[in-house]
């Protein structure tokens, strides 16, 4: 049983420090095959769940098939197709025929049942380690309604997610972002929220009005993001369940953007523009008077807090090209840590507080990376005619981002890449979709 999460942990572990992971020794043939960075994806098996009331035969292939998607999804897990099953799961409560799923290489199993009672929902799954002939914890049983099936497939892949890699899923959560309908000369933008995959997609705000840049809080509850309704930018808060939202104070003759919480959900600091300068401050989002945390005759914007709320990482043109500076918190002496090639903005601090993802121009290319938070260790993830906005997953393994098609008419689309660089995938939205923010995971 220890070996399954073992052998994911090491895979994860590769993410987190560009190194091979050791490989499973003597105890058995579950493994992962890791060469030059390529993670071997572990072979599951996943019956579709036992609807165990007369009208829970949809929703247990609905749920079925969102768990299985949210895995297979990550590159780290591969599933086995149901024809070649030689057990069948007849009932949750029946012994698993260990042999016959080890026949076929299921290194995992996952079965489940589903129960439907008016508009109440409940789901339970269990996850055996097949080759040591186990089962990996107790099982679980989430319930809630009907209308919240997805949520509750997301959180059993998120709870087999956990148990096999040892770290925390990130498959129930919102990504709050820009949709961006029209042509690139008349482009209508609003912001919209919807599941991580691009499931359930709702607006927030309507398209009177370009909007940019939206940011979630740290419970999630509510966004930041800029408006352009009275002809300048402005902050704005909304909350994501009424849809209500306010202005924030701002300075008479200024232009305020790019804001983004603290830790504590009361801060804020964004860029303000005066007199042709562009510095970071800070406020407390109940009102109150801001601070001024920049004080140079240059651009400093996309300000974004360590977990721990010490620290600001943002962008500057203080050296003469755009790159990445570390300062306290409360402002003060910043550190420069970026020093490649071409030029670096759009920090984001990963929940995990080892890395810092960006958005790198070079060559002519646009490229979206991370670096160690003293800026070591850079490594780029991705290159194409236009990637930029970076933000992470709530478990700090995968990022989101922008990436803009070349051409008249170019059309801006959402994209996920794991810290590895690999399992580039598209993220799928009715209309075009730019400036994600990822969400924590739901309570």
């Amino acid at each position: 049983m220890r070996f399954l999460g073992m052998v994911l942990s090491a895979a994860m572990a590769l993410c987190a420090a560009w190194t091979p992971a050791a490989q499973a020794q003597s105890e058995g043939p579950l493994r992962i095959e890791i060469t030059e960075g390529v993670i071997e994806p572990l072979p599951f098996a996943l019956p579709v769940f036992e609807a165990e009331t007369g009208d829970a035969g949809s929703l247990a292939a609905q749920i079925s098939q969102v768990v299985s998607a949210d895995l297979s999804g990550t590159g780290l897990f591969r599933e086995i197709p149901a024809d070649a099953f030689i057990s069948q799961i007849t009932s949750f409560a029946a012994p698993v025929q260990y042999a016959d799923w080890k026949a076929i290489n299921a290194q995992a199993l996952i079965t489940g049942a589903v129960s439907v009672q008016g508009n109440q929902l409940a789901v339970k799954f269990r996850l055996y380690d097949v080759f040591s002939g186990a089962e990996m914890g107790d099982g679980l049983q989430f319930t809630g309604t009907t209308e919240g099936w997805r949520r509750m497939a997301h959180k059993v892949a998120d709870a087999v997610y956990s148990r096999i890699t040892g770290e925390g899923g990130y498959f129930d959560s919102r990504v709050v972002y820009v949709s961006e309908t029209g042509g690139k000369d008349a482009r209508q933008k609003r912001l919209a929220i919807m599941d991580y995959d691009g499931a359930n997609v709702q607006y927030l705000t309507d398209s009177s009005a370009i909007v940019l840049a939206p940011r979630f809080s740290p419970d999630g509850s509510r966004v930041l993001y800029t408006s352009y309704e009275t002809g300048f930018p402005r902050i704005y808060v909304l909350d994501v369940g009424s849809v209500e939202r306010r202005v924030l104070e701002s300075q008479e003759g200024t232009m305020s953007f790019a804001p983004r919480f603290a830790p504590d959900g009361q801060t804020i600091v964004f860029s303000l523009s005066q007199g042709g300068n562009t510095d970071i401050w800070a406020m407390n989002i109940a009102g109150g008077g801001a601070a001024r945390l920049t004080s140079a005759p240059s651009i400093e914007t996309a300000p974004s807090f360590s977990p721990d709320g010490r620290q600001i990482v943002f962008e500057s043109d203080r050296s003469g090209s755009q790159q990445l500076y570390i300062m306290p918190a409360g402002g003060g002496e910043a550190q420069r840590i970026s020093f490649g090639p071409g030029r670096y903005g759009t920090p984001v601090w990963s929940p995990r507080g080892d890395l810092i993802a960006f958005t790198k121009q070079n060559a002519g290319r646009f490229h979206i990376g991370v670096m160690r938070t003293d800026g070591s260790e850079e490594r780029l993830l991705t290159a194409s005619f236009l990637d930029e906005g970076p933000t992470w997953a709530p478990n700090g393994r995968v990022i989101m981002f922008t990436r803009e098609t070349q051409g008249e008419g170019g059309r801006s689309s959402l994209y996920s890449v794991d810290i590895s660089g690999r399992n580039l995938r598209p993220v799928r939205t009715p209309e075009g979709g730019s400036d994600p923010s990822w969400s924590p995971l739901l309570k």
